[in-house]
């Protein structure tokens, strides 16, 4: 490909970009296929010859198009939303165009200085105290699990990177059973071994962790002779919302000398409005959060932003600096490969600083508040309706719910999955499942950059429609 070809094909590809936008409103959210369709139209073997552009592009639009789920689409109330608002689509184009590797502040000065500027930007837009800075990963996942390596090699006395887990106390790790499964892998990957994640009762609304037994469960660990290392904390989790208590944690957390992760990775975009903070109240005395603007910010996937109270201790965990990585003559510079797991690192922070520019935090507070009001007022409307139940009571924009089977014999769980396989299949909406006390319910979560009050109306008639057909 030349580089008239490229600017060719660029357009295109920003033309049908653009048009794919303008056309989601009208296509199933989920699409019709079956396991193995898009395999079976794809060659088995690796062409020998070039082809020319235009049937690449044609294959592109018949064959992997149809296959795939919109996650831009606006009514899709599934999972957790994965907003690329068309700003960050822009800027991506441009970081895919220069193909930067931004490992090291030499190899992309541009590319570190506006990654330390814009995640500040973001501290305040949280309301987040001076001391905190932080760095873009890619995921929670990744944040997470570079918090849990800091917990472990704090509590050993940076030993455990040097000789290993072997001969070494036994650590733990505590946690309510809300915390998204990344928490599990980090404890997988890290070597803690899932055995030590101490799993703490919740109650009330929020399911929130229940800090008396968090301490009592920390004192026996002691007692018994393993190593109690940290904390993760939940604001929003992804099943029901669940929520903890950060202050209360941060004392516990404090009296023992133990390292606080807070996992905020969808709610923690709400703060940017001031009447949603008291969710994660004593967050300051954190010592590590997570949020990921690409969720319900807009920021195109992926842009996870991790803050740190004290990023000595991370970077101790993390950093390796042979020699052919060192900037020689700049002793204050950031590296910010030496604050992630992986040393090569996209240039994420443009994409931000276009969103927060171009849409400032006043449009964005107004999207959340909307979601939020749209999704407490479908709530209020789905439990006046007969045969339906609040599971769960709306935290921010997501809340559960159950549909009661007409007949007394058909098994309750079996029903709920049936209701939102039928609401998946008609791809008006698209919704998923979870269980909230071992038992099936519905989730809906309002959180897509262009969704609007209708959308969200039509999500009460589709559910109450296709509920009325299976009764």
């Amino acid at each position: 490909m030349n580089n008239d070809d490229f600017r060719q094909w660029s357009r295109r590809a920003a033309d049908w970009g653009a048009d794919y936008r303008n056309t989601l409103r009208g296509r199933p959210v989920r699409p019709r296929v079956k396991p193995g369709d898009i395999l079976g139209s794809i060659e088995a073997s690796p062409p020998e010859a070039a082809e020319p552009m235009d049937a690449i592009f044609a294959d592109f639009e018949q064959k992997i198009v149809p296959g795939m789920t919109h996650w831009q689409h606006p009514r899709f109330f599934a999972y957790f939303p994965a907003n690329a608002a068309p700003v960050s689509v822009v800027a991506e184009y441009l970081v895919s165009a220069m193909a930067a590797q931004c490992m090291l502040w030499q190899t992309s000065p541009a590319a570190t200085e506006l990654e330390t500027r814009t995640v500040d930007w973001m501290r305040q837009a949280l309301g987040l105290p001076d001391g905190f800075s932080g760095v873009i990963q890619d995921s929670a996942s990744s944040a997470t699990l570079a918090a849990v390596l800091t917990m472990r090699e704090r509590a050993l006395n940076w030993q455990g990177n040097k000789k290993g887990l072997a001969g070494q106390p036994r650590l733990r790790i505590y946690s309510s059973d809300q915390v998204h499964t990344s928490i599990d892998r980090a404890i997988w990957v890290s070597g803690i071994g899932e055995d030590n994640l101490v799993r703490i009762p919740v109650a009330g609304r929020f399911r929130t962790m229940d800090t008396a037994a968090l301490e009592a469960a920390i004192v026996a660990d002691r007692q018994a002779g393993m190593l109690p290392a940290g904390i993760v904390a939940c604001v929003g989790g992804t099943s029901t919302g669940g929520t903890d208590d950060i202050t209360g944690v941060a004392a516990v957390a404090e009296r023992h000398g133990l390292y606080l992760h807070v996992d905020a990775a969808w709610a923690g975009s709400a703060m940017i409005c001031p009447e949603y903070r008291h969710f994660w109240a004593g967050v300051e005395k954190a010592d590590s959060i997570v949020f990921n603007p690409h969720k319900w910010l807009g920021a195109q996937f992926d842009c996870s932003i991790q803050f740190l109270r004290d990023p000595e201790s991370h970077v101790k965990t993390l950093a390796i600096k042979p020699d052919y990585l060192k900037t020689h003559g700049h002793d204050v510079i950031i590296n910010y490969s030496e604050w992630s797991v992986p040393l090569g690192r996209r240039f994420r922070a443009l994409k931000l600083w276009f969103l927060l520019r171009a849409h400032g935090l006043e449009n964005l507070r107004n999207m959340i508040r909307n979601h939020v009001a749209w999704s407490e007022s479908l709530a209020a409307r789905l439990a006046m309706e007969p045969d339906f139940e609040i599971v769960s009571e709306t935290m921010l924009s997501l809340f559960s719910f159950r549909h009661l089977a007409a007949s007394s014999g058909v098994d309750p769980d079996e029903h709920n999955l049936r209701l939102v396989n039928a609401i998946n299949d008609d791809g008006r909406i698209y919704l998923t499942q979870t269980r909230v006390d071992g038992r099936v319910a519905i989730r809906f979560q309002a959180g897509q950059f262009e969704t609007t009050a209708a959308d969200v109306d039509a999500a009460f008639d589709v559910v109450t429609e296709i509920a009325r057909g299976l009764a």
